[in-house]
């Protein structure tokens, strides 16, 4: 008899147990990604609309900007919502789909 027991995803160690301390976290983390994406988005904005703001060294800023959005984004949301919905789990295939945006963002930051 084969055992056709599987497991579809991970659990993650939670920040904190108290409820409390996971609310404090959402709204710390929500800070932190609203604050990322307020400066981040601000600076590509001005680079985009002002036409003297288009020199290589304004290029470079602004592929920095969009690379840090992307790695911030990748893994804060799903950080953010474990600590809201007070889950822990994680799908394989979000596992893997995070790690790979993960590893890609900071490869090209590299």
């Amino acid at each position: 008899m084969p055992n056709s027991s599987s497991i579809s995803e991970f659990l993650l160690l939670a920040l904190a147990d108290t409820r409390q301390l996971q609310l404090l976290h959402f709204w710390l983390f929500l800070g932190i990604y609203l604050a990322a994406l307020l400066g981040n988005g601000l600076i590509s904005t001005a680079v985009a609309c002002d036409q003297r703001l288009h020199t290589p060294m304004d290029f470079f800023l602004l592929n920095l900007t969009l690379l840090d959005l992307g790695c911030i984004s990748t893994t804060l949301p799903k950080a953010m919502a474990n600590a809201l919905w007070d889950t822990r789990a994680i799908s394989y295939s979000g596992c893997a789909a995070q790690v790979f945006f993960l590893l890609l963002f900071f490869g090209a930051e590299y």
